[in-house]
């Protein structure tokens, strides 16, 4: 039997036991009321029903903690035992009280069935929550005894899995080692191989450098004897070049004193030329100047020749005008010209005015 099927076994017992609960308390209610209206001072008839209540709440509590201890499997003592058996005989007793008062056989028979029913009732299904207590923790530790087996086994077959895991790295271990001590060995062999490569060729290299070396010096010493060969050669070949440079340059330094001289020679003279023309001009030009205001226009180079001088002077228009006879606006031009020529007028030979 699983668990389901004894929780539905379960259900169905609590389920009947609380119908046959309620309807004996029902039944009780409805028989013991009447009787207890009877034996009620006139007054309080309304009190009748409260004793039949209390008797039937007892029983709901046994019942109730009844079933709550068997299920947690627990043992409340005598004491239940004696509070359900009293709540059953006072049921019983007050059920059957008033035909037995009136002694009727059949009706306390009749009267009798639902406490009877109630105490048997209560003691079967306590006696029956204990047994499906003890089913259900049996039940349980089977099941918790399959789940630690299961466990159990799970933990074996991990336990086995890590040891073959372990065994197998531990091989995987071995192996790897003895290949990389078989590596090792073939490297160090290649090493010692290859070391020895290397010292018959670094003794081969160093032989071969010595040779290059001594080859080396003998060629250092070739070209150092060339050089200083070179050099002498060089140092001769500078101290001639050096005389012939000394030698050029005082020549130089002479032709350019002599140039030096023959132009400060020309300069003077052209100097002396250009003052003596300079003069020669300005008596040229006071004497142009020097004839007057004309007294008729006279004839344009003349008048030209006046200008120029008038200009060179730096006369004023209005005087040039005066002294060529001439418009002030046909001088006013001329004047404009020589400053747009920015050149002295050529010399000109000397007017002579008739007066």
């Amino acid at each position: 039997m699983n668990g389901a099927q004894i929780r539905s076994a379960e259900r169905a017992l609590s389920v009947g036991t609380w119908l046959i609960v309620g309807g004996a308390m029902l039944f009780s209610v409805l028989t013991v009321t009447p009787l207890m209206a009877k034996h009620t001072p006139p007054g309080w008839g309304w009190t009748a029903p409260i004793l039949p209540i209390v008797v039937d709440a007892a029983v709901v509590i046994v019942v109730r903690l009844d079933s709550v201890l068997a299920r947690l499997g627990g043992n409340g003592g005598r004491w239940p035992i004696v509070l359900r058996w009293l709540t059953g005989c006072m049921t019983l007793a007050l059920n059957i009280a008033d035909s037995a008062l009136k002694k009727d056989l059949v009706g306390v028979a009749v009267h009798a069935v639902a406490p009877l029913l109630l105490i048997v009732t209560a003691e079967t299904g306590l006696a029956y929550r204990r047994a499906i207590t003890a089913a259900v923790t049996a039940l349980e530790a089977e099941q918790h005894a399959a789940r630690a087996a299961r466990e159990r086994a799970a933990q074996e077959r991990r336990d086995a899995a890590v040891r073959r895991e372990r065994e197998e790295r531990e091989h995987a271990a071995v192996l790897a080692r003895e290949q990389r001590d078989h590596e090792a060995r073939l490297a160090r062999e290649q090493t010692e191989r290859e070391a020895a490569a290397r010292a018959a060729e670094r003794a081969e290299r160093e032989a071969r450098e010595r040779a290059e070396q001594a080859a080396r010096e003998h060629a250092e010493r070739e070209r150092e004897q060339r050089e200083r060969e070179r050099e002498r050669r060089e140092r001769e070949a500078e101290q001639r070049r050096q005389a012939e440079h000394r030698h050029t340059v005082e020549q130089a330094e002479r032709e350019a004193r002599e140039r030096a001289e023959q132009a400060a020679r020309e300069h003077a003279e052209r100097e002396r030329e250009q003052r003596e023309r300079a003069e020669r001009e300005a008596r040229e030009r006071a004497v142009v100047l020097s004839a007057g205001p004309a007294a008729e226009k006279l004839p344009e180079p003349d008048a030209r020749r006046i200008v120029a001088a008038a200009h060179a002077e730096g006369l004023p228009v209005r005087t040039a005008a005066e002294l060529c006879g001439w418009s002030v606006g046909w001088v006013t031009a001329r004047y404009q010209e020589r400053r747009n020529a920015g050149t002295a007028p050529a010399p000109a030979p000397v007017l002579e005015v008739v007066s």
